[in-house]
């Protein structure tokens, strides 16, 4: 079968050739986007009186009818038709004859594929800003349940201070607000025009750039025509917002994994988020978290693979931009599929409040609490900290905890303390008292659900 490009070739391609350029097997994904932006293009065709209205009518019509077939899987695409867009051309010159052939009038396949990416990447960054939301609902759903729920919190992967568990929830939902509004800003760039750039230099014809923009709903226009079909930093954009929110994803998944295991066993994943083994009975595994956060590799690969193949092309279009679609199609993929998975993986986990206060009843994060208190009786913090530090020693080597020590034990230390340093070590007192503006006290964990339910 000869190419729609074959008249200046005296050799059919290599076969190999053939199957190492073609991309069918991948971007057949922007299908819809491809015909989307065809029907756009032969419109205003039509308006500039390039092409006349009844062909338009018939390639609009044709261009339909293989959508439909698409929709149902009545479509066999083609490797000897190399991309989506020839693959396309072809079904419409076999739908409705030569008349086919008019469609590529005043384009080329440069700003055909570019049109369609950012098509495709601007309702998938839609889509995955409506995820984003319902990850954060759930994360806020859980911290409002959890508004008197103590547990330690942590540096180093070791008890700091005592918090509130709705508190270390709903610093998730804000790093995911971030990613949010990162998705949000993107638009601007994605919501640009390539289409009718050409292959590089525009066209001959007198078309309308700005009316199949419009008929596509993009806001503007590229004002370039080199930059139209060579730009590919809306994707890279794209790759390293998802890149972001993969770390996000990869660390609540790894907090997930710590506190349901048996040495924490802070929360209980739901049956369904979990696997069990083949050879162990017992295990319960938390088999998503821990997929979650290996996926992230993928997405860092993807986007240090897409810089890596665009740092030294000249331009304009170059053949190795192909690269650029695997990568942004899989992580659209690995995204969603992950945001969807998070969502109800959180909604549906059981919190053990119980263990996470038995958690803050024996350990000594309560420690900063008396070195205030020193304060506020005079004493220097740095001589706080040194009385407090020996006290923590002491309470090592004699076995006991701070709430343990008696008031003696205490004034052996330091005249300045008085009776009052058992409810001011008390867990709830110390999460309480930190309550200046984001701290995690009940107040103001309360004040921060308000202004999360406003941002959803």
């Amino acid at each position: 079968m000869s190419k729609l490009w074959g008249g200046r070739f005296t050799k059919q391609t290599n076969e190999l050739v053939e199957q190492f350029t073609a991309s069918i097997s991948f971007d057949q994904k922007l299908a819809l986007e491809d015909i989307e932006g065809s029907i756009a293009h032969v419109q205003m065709l039509g308006e500039c009186e390039i092409l006349p209205m009844d062909d338009v009518e018939l390639i609009k019509e044709g261009l339909k009818k293989i959508e439909t077939k698409i929709l149902n899987k009545e479509v066999q695409f083609s490797v000897s038709d190399e991309d989506i867009h020839m693959n396309i051309e072809k079904m419409l010159i076999d739908e409705i004859g030569p008349v086919g052939g008019k469609l590529h009038t005043g384009r080329s396949r440069n700003d055909q594929v570019a049109t369609d990416m950012h098509l495709y990447l601007k309702k998938q960054t839609y889509e995955l800003i409506d995820w984003v939301g319902h990850v954060q609902a759930s994360l806020l759903e859980q911290a409002k349940k959890n508004v008197d729920t103590i547990m330690p919190g942590y540096t180093h992967l070791q008890r700091a201070q005592p918090i509130l568990f709705s508190h270390h929830l709903l610093a998730y939902f804000w790093m995911f607000e971030r990613d949010k509004e990162r998705l949000k800003d993107s638009l601007k760039r994605i919501n640009w025009s390539p289409l009718g750039a050409g292959a590089l230099a525009g066209t001959t014809f007198p078309i309308n750039r700005n009316r199949s923009a419009e008929l596509l709903g993009f806001e503007t226009v590229y004002p370039n025509s080199l930059d139209a079909v060579s730009d590919r930093d809306f994707i890279l954009e794209f790759l390293s917002i998802a890149s972001i929110m993969m770390t996000h994803i990869s660390r609540i998944s790894e907090e997930l994994i710590i506190w349901s295991s048996q040495e924490f066993q802070f929360i209980e994943l739901d049956d369904s988020f979990c696997t069990g083994s083949s050879i162990m009975p017992q295990k319960k595994n938390p088999d998503v978290p821990e997929l979650l956060r290996g996926k992230t590799g993928r997405v860092y690969g993807n986007l240090i693979g897409l810089l890596t193949v665009l740092k030294g092309l000249p331009l304009a279009y170059n053949k190795d931009m192909q690269e650029d679609k695997e990568g942004m199609l899989d992580t659209v993929e690995t995204l969603n599929g992950s945001l969807r998975l998070l969502a109800p993986m959180i909604e549906t986990m059981t919190v053990n409040t119980e263990k996470m206060y038995a958690a803050v009843a024996t350990d000594y994060s309560n420690a900063t609490d008396i070195a205030d208190y020193l304060v506020t009786k005079g004493l220097p913090f740095r001589q706080a900290h040194e009385v407090i530090g020996k006290i923590v020693l002491y309470g090592i080597q004699h076995g006991k905890y701070l709430l343990d020590l008696s008031f003696e034990e205490y004034q052996s230390f330091s005249p300045l303390f008085e009776k009052d340093i058992f409810d001011v070590l008390h867990p709830t007192h110390v999460v309480e008292a930190r309550n200046s503006f984001g701290g995690t006290s009940k107040e103001q964990v309360q004040q921060q659900i308000v202004l999360a339910e406003k941002k959803l």
